[in-house]
């Protein structure tokens, strides 16, 4: 009976680079194997895909073909029985299914003749290495993964905002691409703020040139790394645990957190979409007084123009003028403008508060001087010791490095305060003049920046009962403003008042409002 043949030729790219298992080599040899043999070869497969399993693309045309034309070939030959599988369970179940097919297969360079019993378990040495191979392999693969970040390196392709680099001794380490990292940077401030939904804020950030999904995005505001942590995930009896990475982070862990809090809900007011109509500039954060629901708005058409309303959609139906409504919100927000005569009590009320937040401050710059003084120390100690030849040269280059690294990290914390202090005046001063124009920002503003400012003010939603405003809450810096503002105006004309009795504690952040 003549003997034909299908070839089956496999390689994957790194089996080629390590073990020279080319394409060519092996259809030369097969081919000299079957002139020798006097085999037929009907046809070449030639394969670039894992051995692991049989979900190869060219492996199951070829069984789609034998099953389509039975008894065309009696053989498939390959090299070696890794060539054919590395799954020793997988292989046996293939080997009956080709056997079923009238097809025997066969490695020419580790030939068993499978009628005989006891070459079953030459067959299963010959499947069963390979798989060993791949497990210990892909094992230390993970193990020496799992050491890195263990040691806090990031492995792998660098996330969105970082880019990987080699340094010059070889050594990989992922750097924070600067644009990529200030939309971030963005991103998470808004979200921590929690005035917007992450959709309005994903959707500004496109705006801004943010190139990525929002699936992507949604991965980014969990993932710790952007605060310098890497996460070593659990294994066996090891538990989960974020260790210190050795990148520089994009965020501080005190956002990072605030950022998960908002998204787990835990600190959540009400987050509006930031794209809404100009007539409806409170629709959002507008509560229907009967019901408590959120009221929407919509527009009917009149004799000569449309009018439009704030209006609930449940069983209450309630509704109000939205031109009535806008104008009483900023009638109310016009009470919380500071008094233009008192502006400059208030400048030095507020500067006052930040020169005693600061003496933290340059409490801890005092420190920071110290510890670089320390650090020259040990490099100058570190320098007499190479000079009397006590520690080599390259032991001195680690701790210069490590300690220079210390150094300039520090003065640039300090450079940080002193920017800070600076401009905290200017600052001041900027955020008095927007205050002094309140209403006329909600009315005339962007709508974007108008909403904003609403979510800042108002921390919980509001609503009218009997044409006058209510909230729970307001902004607490915002609502000292309001009291002074009531005991001055009581004062009769000329009467002086004590600026002892106004607060002096005031938010870090200089004068703009700061919501929890």
């Amino acid at each position: 009976m003549n003997k034909i043949a299908d070839l089956y030729i496999r390689v994957s790219t790194d089996e080629q680079a390590e073990k020279g298992f080319s394409q060519r080599n092996q259809e030369e040899m097969l081919r000299k194997y079957c002139s020798i043999n006097q085999i037929q070869i009907r046809n070449v497969i030639y394969e670039d895909h894992s051995a692991k399993t049989f979900n190869r693309p060219q492996w199951k045309k070829f069984l789609v073909d034998v099953k389509k034309y039975k008894n065309k070939i009696n053989l498939v030959l390959f090299m070696k029985w890794d060539r054919f599988s590395r799954n020793a369970g997988d292989a046996y179940q293939m080997i009956n299914l080709l056997r079923k097919l009238g097809v025997e297969p066969q490695a020419i360079e580790q030939p068993l003749d499978l009628s005989v019993p006891e070459n079953k378990m030459m067959l299963a040495f010959y499947l069963a290495a390979p798989e060993v191979e791949n497990d210990r392999r892909a094992l230390n693969t993970f193990q020496g993964l799992r050491r890195g970040k263990k040691e806090g390196r990031h492995m792998g392709m660098a996330p969105y905002g970082y880019a990987n680099k080699i340094t010059e001794d070889g050594k990989k380490y992922i750097a924070i691409v600067p644009d990529k990292a200030t939309k971030l940077i963005w991103i998470f401030e808004q979200i921590a703020r929690n005035v917007f939904s992450t959709e309005s804020i994903y959707q500004m950030a496109k705006v801004k040139g943010l190139l990525i999904s929002k699936s992507n995005l949604w991965i980014i505001l969990r993932n710790p790394l952007y605060c310098g942590k890497i996460v070593v995930p659990q294994y066996r009896d090891e538990e989960a645990k974020w260790v210190n990475g050795q990148h520089e982070a994009i965020i501080s862990e005190g956002l990072f957190y605030r950022v998960q809090d908002v998204l787990d809900s835990k600190a959540r007011t009400y987050r509006p979409k930031i794209k809404t109509i100009e007539n409806f500039p409170l629709r959002g954060f507008f509560l229907c007084p009967q019901c408590g629901q959120k009221l929407t708005g919509s527009k009917c058409k009149g004799r000569s123009k449309y009018y439009y309303y704030y209006h609930c959609n449940k069983d209450c139906k309630w509704r109000v003028n939205a031109e009535i409504a806008n104008k009483i919100f900023k009638e109310h927000l016009n009470k919380f403008k500071p008094l233009e005569a008192v502006k400059k009590l208030y400048m030095a009320v507020l500067l006052e508060g930040h020169r005693e937040h600061t003496g933290v401050v340059a409490s801890e710059k005092k420190k920071s001087l110290e510890q670089i003084v320390v650090y020259e120390k040990k490099l100058s100690v570190a320098r007499n010791l190479l000079v009397t030849e006590k520690i080599d040269a390259e032991d001195y280059n680690l701790m210069k490095v490590e300690y220079n690294a210390i150094i300039n990290q520090i003065e640039k914390q300090i450079v940080n305060t002193d920017d800070d202090r600076s401009n905290i005046e200017c600052l001041t001063n900027s955020g008095l003049e927007n205050l002094l124009k309140l209403g006329e920002a909600f009315e005339n503003g962007a709508l974007a920046d108008s909403r904003e400012m609403i979510g800042l003010i108002f921390p919980e939603n509001f609503t009218f009962l009997e044409s006058k405003f209510q909230t729970v809450r307001v902004n607490e810096i915002i609502n000292c403003i309001y009291l002074v503002n009531n005991r001055l105006r009581a004062k009769k004309n000329g009467t002086k008042e004590d600026i002892f009795l106004l607060s002096r504690v005031v938010t870090l952040t200089g004068f703009k409002p700061v919501t929890s």
